[in-house]
């Protein structure tokens, strides 16, 4: 087999013998964009995608917390363990995910699931999570059929690129714009096949 390899790979470097070497790839572009108020640009963006946006100052998140998940009706909601614990509401049954302690069963089982987020992309009204800080593992945003998520100022990046910058790489990276959708062949917009069919965002404006 080994003879067999280099026999393959010789004849691959003498088909490329008169190629030029490695390629150097500029890295001038842009990383960064300007905008007159990235927030307002982000709730924009998030709304193209038929979500719901709130902005609030930080003494008035809890009660935008509890205000929406009352509007929804979510008795039993999921959220990580660190969580900061203003978040939750105290009319709600929380479950929280401690060393992975929820099963599949039981988060397809509740009403929904609270989270923060890594980063925010203004441009294109994308939440980025990284199962860091009040975020949790991959499968609680992915599995109940609601996500409220709560994006501070300071995370709002108005450019991908500038996001990407503020991102570890090597984490597990979760996109997302917009509830989960899909369409088929002839353009029927199905919600809610690969992730949250609602999503609901805060934006928090100050400190």
């Amino acid at each position: 087999m080994g003879s067999a390899r280099e026999a393959v790979l010789g004849r691959i470097r003498a088909a490329l013998a008169d190629r030029p070497g490695p390629v150097t790839v500029p890295r001038d572009y842009d990383r960064t964009r300007e905008a007159a108020d990235p927030l307002a640009l982000l709730a924009e963006r998030i709304e193209d995608y038929r979500a719901v946006v709130h902005r609030v100052d930080a003494a008035g998140l809890p009660s935008r917390i509890a205000t929406s998940l009352a509007a929804r009706g979510a008795r039993r909601m999921a959220a990580p363990v660190d969580l900061p614990t203003s978040w939750l509401a105290p009319e709600v049954t929380w479950r929280l995910d401690t060393d992975q302690s929820l099963t599949i069963d039981e988060l397809d089982g509740i009403d929904g699931v609270l989270t923060g987020c890594a980063v925010a992309v203004a441009e294109t009204g994308t939440l980025v999570l990284d199962a860091g800080e009040a975020q949790g593992r991959r499968v609680l945003t992915l599995l109940p059929d609601y996500h409220l998520c709560v994006v501070r100022a300071d995370q709002v990046a108005v450019s991908l690129p500038e996001a990407l910058a503020r991102l570890d790489g090597t984490r597990p990276l979760t996109f997302v714009s917009g509830p989960s959708a899909t369409s088929d062949i002839e353009l029927n917009r199905v919600e809610g096949v690969h992730g949250p069919r609602t999503l609901e965002v805060v934006i928090v404006t100050g400190g």
